[in-house]
């Protein structure tokens, strides 16, 4: 069974995993990806990066740096569906800043709970993460956005409002 929450996946189902890549220093990666897509919330906890470790023979040092490299590991628990926002030059200037602020604002998030640089915000609820990315590489459509993995183009804040909306049956913000 599968955590229903923020706790780290039972030890049985990482054993899985891990048992199906018998390269332990080359498929670190594999497993991280799997351990994340197996979790309720998409994300590693802390605890699952040390039992890897351990289980793997490698160094937590050396899972840590393959979690943290790669934009798409979650270290922090992630919502049921995710709206990505580019923040691309051709996107910034159609408009995309006020697209993100807009749409953070909808779903409860405060300038003052901005964490700095931060790019991702998750509901406490968990129905909705917002991030953004440095660019999709589809500036003729900008701006754009992305709804859990389907690519929108020429975004406005209606559209997005209106395709925020219509996911989860409106729950997701």
């Amino acid at each position: 069974m599968l955590a229903s929450d923020n706790t780290p996946l039972p030890s049985e189902i990482i054993d899985g995993i891990i048992a199906r890549h018998p390269d332990k220093t080359g498929d670190v990666l594999s497993v991280l990806e799997e351990i994340q897509q197996a979790h309720p919330l998409k994300y590693l906890p802390h605890e699952t990066l040390d039992y890897v470790a351990c289980s793997m023979g490698v160094s937590r040092s050396q899972v840590l740096s393959v979690a943290t490299f790669y934009s798409f590991f979650n270290l922090a628990p992630q919502g049921r569906h995710t709206v990505t926002v580019c923040r691309g030059t051709a996107c910034h200037t159609r408009g995309s800043k006020q697209l993100l602020d807009s749409l953070k604002a909808g779903a409860g998030f405060r300038e003052d709970e901005e964490a700095g640089s931060a790019t991702s915000f998750t509901t406490p609820d968990f129905g909705l993460t917002i991030r953004t990315v440095a660019c999709f590489g589809q500036c003729a459509l900008a701006p754009v956005a992305a709804i859990d993995h389907d690519i929108y183009g020429h975004v406005s804040d209606f559209k997005l409002k209106k395709l925020v909306s219509a996911i989860d049956g409106g729950k997701a913000s």
